[in-house]
């Protein structure tokens, strides 16, 4: 089995990664780093850059994450997936047996991620892997 957590560098995803860390080192088991870098609809220069700029950013993120699990003595698996978040999180799930996917979210109201689809709104409600979604720590 493994912990599947959906990391971008956000504040949210931040305290996300130190719990899915603390997961996977509590169950022995891999922490398996996703990004979801949906394509863009249409196909062109200008879409492809942009397309390429999103899944270095991804990758870029990712690194940061890969050393804070090394520190901590925690094997990683990373993935980039072409995928919109929320979907890219429930197929790394399903191909990694996915104990939980961990999430952070933005602090956003309940209402706010109903209507604009927010990553763990959508999991919450299309996963049936458990998902934990970490709330943002308190700005002092």
């Amino acid at each position: 089995m493994s912990v599947v957590l959906g990391y971008d560098k956000s504040p949210g995803a931040a305290r996300a990664l130190r719990l899915a860390i603390e997961v996977a080192a509590a169950f022995d088991e891999r922490l398996v780093l996703v990004y979801g870098a949906a394509p863009p609809g249409p196909v062109g220069e200008e879409y492809a850059s942009h397309y390429e700029a999103i899944r270095q950013a991804g990758r870029t993120g990712l690194e940061h994450a890969v050393a804070e699990a090394d520190r901590a003595g925690v094997p990683t698996v990373v993935e980039v997936i072409d995928e919109k978040p929320a979907q890219a999180l429930i197929d790394a799930a399903n191909r990694h047996a996915g104990r939980v996917i961990v999430v952070g979210s933005w602090g956003e109201s309940p209402m706010r991620g109903a209507l604009l689809g927010s990553t763990p709104h959508k999991l919450l409600h299309m996963s049936t892997v458990p998902v934990l979604c970490v709330p943002p720590e308190e700005l002092e």
